[in-house]
């Protein structure tokens, strides 16, 4: 390869693109969209409390409102007693949207006073698991207390929340580097696999043919291309991260290997999907199938670990997995260990792609 032809080829690529506002938009704009989109959806996570409609059915006795108050007092949840039919308590919960509520029963002062078993039930939402899940370790944290000090115990074992890697880190912060690997997937997944089946069939690629360029210093140009478009983008994402959410992400050199893998790995696979596939339909459809389930399945808006065990052990043979896992560790956790050993496994990935694609990728059809 002569790196005269891949420059002049870069150039060409370069003019190409800032001509079109299209990819402008997606590749200057659409980033600033994204992390403004998700950080204004989910900047609450885990910050406020959980609204949780209360039927108090105890007549506001001294021990149900202590109770209450001390459910109230966890910072998890806000109570807010409401005066409703208990028999219709979960129409009426579906009907005014409010995913959880809590029913203290008639007696529960008394039977608690007389020590004798007392349920309350708490209402939960399986389309919100999440505030749901908050509600029930809340109700069950205090009924722990009160059944402790019913039975004049000391509590022993304390518990203190703290989160993962710092106490600063927030959703946005563990979004930033899913959505810089959403970018590096899709933006040369995309128009590799939709520039092979399009320059095929209106006969550019037979053109070139009769050019010096060779196959590998086309391809060659176009990672270039793509890469720096990668450190642009990610550049973008971090900013707008700071700037309108105060996130905390580490910019550190160990960043640099995934900005530039990444694409290679990804210009290779979109060219290796666009070179076996005959019609530019046909292109599409391919290059959908490998990047949706990447797009979802390999931490980009979700953690893994949150998966069931089937889909986790499917997430890690997809190569995006590493890139993200690998940016989340140095911009994160500043494990520099397990970053190199993500960046190893989509470099040996990229090498072999890009092998690949330039075996199945000809200037010619037969």
């Amino acid at each position: 390869m002569r790196p005269g032809r891949i420059v002049a080829d870069l150039k060409v690529v370069t003019r190409s693109y800032l001509r079109n506002p299209v990819a402008l938009f997606f590749s200057l704009l659409f980033p600033i969209i994204l992390i403004a989109l998700f950080g204004l959806i989910f900047s609450g996570v885990g910050n406020s409390p959980v609204t949780v409609q209360v039927l108090n059915l105890d007549d506001n006795s001294h021990v149900s409102q202590e109770f209450l108050s001390a459910l109230n007092n966890t910072s998890a949840v806000k109570v807010v007693v409401v005066s409703t039919n208990a028999s219709d308590f979960a129409s009426w919960l579906g009907q005014n949207d409010d995913p959880v509520g809590l029913v203290v029963p008639d007696g529960f002062a008394a039977n608690y006073s007389a020590r004798e078993t007392t349920v309350v039930t708490v209402y939960t939402d399986p389309e919100d698991a999440q505030d749901s899940g908050v509600v029930l370790g809340a109700v069950q944290g205090v009924a722990n207390a009160f059944n402790l000090r019913a039975a004049n115990g000391t509590e022993i074992v304390g518990l203190d929340e703290k989160n993962v890697g710092s106490q600063v880190f927030s959703y946005i912060d563990y979004l930033i580097p899913g959505l810089i690997g959403f970018s590096i997937l899709t933006s040369p997944m995309f128009s590799m696999v939709d520039v092979a089946a399009s320059y095929r069939k209106d006969g550019i690629f037979r053109q070139l043919s009769l050019t010096p360029l060779t196959r590998a210093e086309w391809l060659t140009s176009h990672f270039l291309w793509y890469m720096g478009l990668t450190f642009v983008t990610a550049g973008i994402m971090i900013g707008a991260g700071v700037v309108l959410f105060g996130a905390h992400v580490n910019v550190t050199v160990g960043l640099i290997p995934f900005l530039i893998v990444g694409p290679l790995f990804f210009v290779s696979l979109g060219m290796l999907a666009g070179s076996v596939a005959k019609t530019p339909e046909s292109a599409a459809l391919i290059g959908n199938i490998i990047t949706f389930p990447m797009m979802f399945l390999s931490g980009t808006f979700f953690q893994v670990s949150a998966f069931p065990a089937a889909l986790q052990s499917f997430a890690h043979i997809l190569p995006l997995y590493y890139v993200i896992d690998g940016m989340n560790q140095v911009m994160l956790f500043s494990n520099t260990s397990r970053a190199f050993y993500d960046v190893l496994i989509v470099l040996v990935g990229a090498i072999v792609i890009f092998l690949l694609a330039i075996r199945f990728f000809t200037w010619r059809d037969e």
